[in-house]
């Protein structure tokens, strides 16, 4: 009764968490700060249970409190207070990121630890005075900013544009650097004067250019919203985190030490910019989609999950997301660094996501090795991938022993040289074109 009550207190304090979200006749969108809203609250009783019963009901537990919320019926938060022993329960926090970013978790778990402790938590900066901020920013200043950065950009994208995609809840792959390769790259980022999260850009954009094919490329990347000149802003509760392109022109001559600084270089101009809706920014650029990845570095605070000690301790301080982009990264740092890669299942399978986290170690270890090397020469290619490539493509059908697929190619172009081999759009090619310029690029490769 007295943690619930703590929560309701919270309620109170904070217009923000009691807000739902309207349209307006005009079609504009609005936030309502409701009075008089209760807390959705519910128990379950898993003590006692067996371990894999345990698990069993408590995956249902989570299910359940992950159901959709209705954004214009407030609150867009539910609690869920579940025993797990005579002693011993754990609290579920489930809301709407309209509400909250991950920074906010730390402030708002320290004021219901207060609360719950039955002290007074002193006085936060209300979300109101960074809405105030945001309303007093020009907004034709950092539109024009936007529009030289992304100039002549084109949308770079792992999976079909599709703006209406319903979220899922993605599947994951995890990896984990070494303690020594994450020393390295630390190090990296203190020699050449960006942070970690600088880092992580430039190698992401690596990948996602050797894997589209591209020399310009464009992903998101999450920022903070939490303007240094706002009084308090860093132990205020609400939501934000703004998504802003990353658009990184790739050199493959260029040492991958040069990329980190120029890349830092460019996005320190956008700095004040950052406050920016992403569909302003697009607007600006006079584009549409521009990517399709995300990238998020959770450089929280260190105390982002409340105290370290006492009865509220974070169990799951991560979470669990849904976001609608087919891919999304979200790094966090620390002794080892680790990756986690979200991506949709019904846009990108298992093994291609295995094959994007196989890449990106291999890029940011080849940072740590060995910063001097040009981008275009770290290999991405595990031993599988290369046999597959050198050998398996190359081998014939398996009643043609002996025979490779280039044998099988130019006994083809011979029977039908003006048959149409390949097309692209309105472009075509006929098995005489492609053959002649496969043997005059293997001529220069030569």
């Amino acid at each position: 009764a007295r943690l619930r009550a703590a929560w309701q207190s919270l309620l109170r304090r904070h217009p923000n968490l009691r807000a739902s979200f309207r349209h307006l006749g005009s079609g504009r969108p609005v936030a309502v700060a409701e009075r008089g809203v209760v807390l959705p609250w519910s128990q379950a009783d898993l003590s006692g249970l067996d371990p894999d019963a345990f698990a069993e009901a408590w995956e249902r537990c989570l299910a359940e409190e992950g159901r959709r919320f209705d954004p214009s019926v407030a609150p867009l938060l539910r609690v869920l207070l579940v025993r797990t022993g005579p002693q011993a329960h754990r609290l579920v926090l489930t809301h709407h990121h309209l509400l909250l970013d991950g920074w906010s978790r730390g402030p708002l778990v320290a004021e219901l630890s207060a609360l719950y402790d039955g002290d007074t938590p002193p006085p936060s900066t209300p979300f109101r005075d960074f809405l105030t901020w945001l309303a007093g920013q020009d907004p034709k200043a950092s539109e024009a900013a936007w529009s030289r950065a992304l100039a002549g950009a084109e949308g770079t994208h792992l999976a079909p544009p599709d703006p209406e995609r319903t979220p899922v809840v993605p599947d994951v792959v995890d990896r984990e650097l070494d303690a020594e390769t994450t020393a390295r790259l630390t190090a990296l980022a203190r020699r050449s004067g960006v942070t970690v999260s600088t880092v992580v850009r430039a190698a992401w954009a690596v990948v996602l250019g050797r894997f589209t094919g591209r020399s310009d490329v464009v992903f998101g990347a999450t920022v903070s919203g939490r303007p240094a000149e706002l009084p308090g802003v860093e132990s205020m509760i609400g939501l934000f985190i703004n998504t802003v392109p990353v658009r990184v022109l790739i050199d493959p001559a260029e040492p991958l030490s040069r990329l980190l600084g120029r890349l830092h270089e460019e996005q320190s101009v956008l700095l004040g910019h950052e406050h920016l809706g992403l569909a302003d920014i697009q607007r600006a650029a006079g584009a549409g989609e521009l990517f399709d990845t995300l990238l998020i570095f959770e450089n929280y605070p260190a105390d982002e999950d409340g105290p370290a000690e006492g009865v509220l301790r974070p169990v799951e301080a991560g979470g669990r997301d849904a976001t609608h982009y087919p891919i999304t990264w979200a790094v966090d740092p620390g002794e080892r660094l680790h990756l986690t890669l979200e991506h949709r299942p019904d846009l990108v399978d298992g093994a291609a996501a295995e094959r994007l986290v196989t890449a990106m170690t291999r890029v940011l270890t080849a940072m740590a090795d060995d910063p001097d090397t040009p981008s275009g020469r770290v290999d991405l290619l595990g031993p599988d991938e290369r046999r597959t490539i050198l050998t398996e493509w190359n081998e014939g059908p398996a009643d043609l022993p002996g025979v490779t697929v280039a044998e099988l190619f130019e006994a083809q172009a011979a029977r039908s040289p003006a048959a149409t081999a390949v097309g692209c759009g309105e472009v075509r090619r006929t098995f005489a074109e492609l053959n002649a310029r496969a043997n005059r690029l293997a001529r220069a490769l030569v």
